[in-house]
């Protein structure tokens, strides 16, 4: 029987790959105490520097009131500052504290360790395909989103 390779059974090897990788990482920050997304704010502000709030809520696939909350939770810990951007005072930079700074700094790297560990099971051209068919993929879907057409 030759193996589905429909694009509806596509999807649904992406998203079960997506849902049990997504499960596994998050072992990596839990006992820190931060959710997902807020991993995902500080993962940015390490990785891109200071950033407006506007900015860092689609680079985490986040809403702007759910970026709102989480800035605010990590802001309450102590982990980031917020500050009015000189230029335009409506915008808030968002940015580390060292204290944040060395939080997800540790957490990122047993993060990057943990997904080393899982993705060892791809030899070095399995991930170099993988890469190359998922952002393949990935544009078409977004291309098709921009041209809102589901053709």
């Amino acid at each position: 029987m030759p193996e589905d390779i429909r694009g509806v059974h596509v999807w649904l090897i992406v998203m079960k790959a997506f849902h049990a990788m997504t499960t596994y990482a998050s072992r990596s920050f839990q006992k820190s105490g931060l959710g997902d997304a807020d991993f995902r704010v500080l993962e940015a502000l390490l990785h891109k520097g200071p950033l407006p709030v506007n900015t860092i809520g689609p680079k985490v696939f986040l809403t702007p009131g759910s970026i709102s909350t989480a800035v605010d939770r990590l802001y309450e810990r102590g982990l980031v500052t917020r500050t009015e951007d000189e230029s335009d005072r409506r915008v808030r930079i968002v940015n580390l504290t060292p204290r944040g700074r060395r939080l997800i700094q540790e957490i990122f790297s047993e993060h990057a360790e943990h997904m080393e560990k899982l993705a060892k099971v791809l030899t070095s051209a399995e991930r170099t395909l993988l890469i190359k068919v998922l952002k393949k993929l990935g544009k078409q879907a977004s291309a098709s989103i921009k041209s809102r057409s589901l053709d």
